[in-house]
């Protein structure tokens, strides 16, 4: 598996979780399809493997027993292979797929005992999904296509057009409003799409691998349009993809799914740098180690002595911009935190990191 990352700055530092409730709390979440499904969780059944399961119920476990929460303003990215179950679970967010159990709440809110009122305001207000078929109105403009969900909410048709034609802007694209869907590239149509999301101003922006039908080209462009957004808005997001590279570039933290089950959970450096297992391991293995891995974990713990901090480098300094400062200075860094030096890093363990000796060792602090 082959994984290439552009060398490009640190990314600010995911949102510390506050005293208010997570945007998303999941807690021992089961999809099982088949008959009578709801017997599985919590019974012996439950701990069988899937082959056996399906020949001896009939049933398929879709997500086996999940449970993660998103914070406000984070970026959080589920990934696995085909059938591991990522898109299953992001419909099981909203209701578009019934949960077979487990408990699941949007601001504290129980999600599953919404009635149909309740769901329809979470669907059209609170929470505004991106699929990967981008499902535009064939014969509405762009402007119309936009405007869409605003008008399923009831606005007028100057006040919701007003409101289409500045997010079009967002999105890039200004003056191609009035064009219908077949007169656009792939990446524009997927633009719309982001943007008819957009328009509702919803809490909580769900994609389900919206770039995976798009060219490598235009696929980047559409992952750079949405960090652009993120770091404009701040909004919370949660990104499902099978691409890891995808994965590393977005997501604050990132799960990986097999077989319906979460393996491993934490930011990409976790992931990279700690994998929980042989999976995981194999997963991250041709990832460019130096792109992602910061001095903090790269550094040996002490200070330096004294106030000069010699090539002072910040803890979320990427192993490979510390490397050509090493290189450079021909000398050791200190790690610099609020004057503080955490730490020392020079060639030898910066090295030992892109060659992966002795990274899987103390937690990333």
């Amino acid at each position: 598996m082959s994984t290439t990352l552009s060398k490009e700055p640190a990314r600010e530092p995911a949102p510390e979780p506050t005293g208010a409730p997570p945007v998303f709390s999941i807690r021992n979440l089961w999809k099982v399809f088949g008959p009578k499904a709801e017997r599985v969780p919590g019974s012996e059944l439950a701990d069988l493997p899937a082959d056996e399961l399906r020949r001896s119920t009939g049933c398929t476990v879709a997500v086996r027993d999940v449970s993660f929460d998103v914070h406000k303003g984070e970026v959080f990215v589920v990934m696995g292979l085909s059938g591991s179950g990522k898109s299953t679970l992001v419909r099981c967010l909203t209701r578009l797929i019934e949960p077979t159990s487990g408990t699941l709440e949007i601001d504290g809110e129980d999600v599953r005992a919404m009635d149909k009122a309740r769901l329809r305001e979470l669907r059209r207000h609170r929470a505004a999904m991106v699929f990967q078929h981008f499902g535009l109105l064939p014969h509405r403009t762009v402007l119309d296509n936009v405007a869409y969900g605003l008008e399923i909410q009831g606005l007028g048709k100057p006040e919701r057009r007003a409101l289409a034609m500045k997010v079009v802007t967002k999105v890039g694209l200004e003056g191609m409003e009035h064009r219908r869907p077949a007169q656009l590239s792939g990446g524009q149509q997927q633009r719309v799409g982001l943007a008819r999301a957009l328009a509702v101003d919803p809490e909580v922006l769900l994609f389900d691998e919206p770039f995976s039908a798009l060219d490598p080209l235009i696929r980047r462009d559409m992952q750079e349009e949405v960090i652009r957004l993120h770091h404009e808005e701040g909004r919370t997001m949660i990104f499902i993809t099978h691409d890891l590279s995808e994965a590393l570039r977005l997501g604050d933290r990132i799960a990986l799914m097999r077989d319906g089950e979460i393996v491993q959970c934490g930011t990409p450096e976790e992931i990279v740098a700690q994998p929980a297992d042989d999976y995981v391991r194999d997963f991250v293995r041709d990832v460019p180690r130096e792109q992602v891995i910061t001095v903090r974990t790269a550094m040996r713990a002490g200070g330096c002595g004294g106030s000069d901090h010699p090539g002072s480098l910040a803890p979320d300094t990427i192993v490979a911009a510390a490397i050509e400062i090493v290189a450079r200075s021909g000398a050791a860094a200190c790690v610099v935190e609020d004057g503080e030096c955490l730490g020392v890093v020079d060639h030898e363990n910066l090295l030992a990191v892109v060659a992966g000796i002795g990274s899987e060792r103390a937690a990333v602090s």
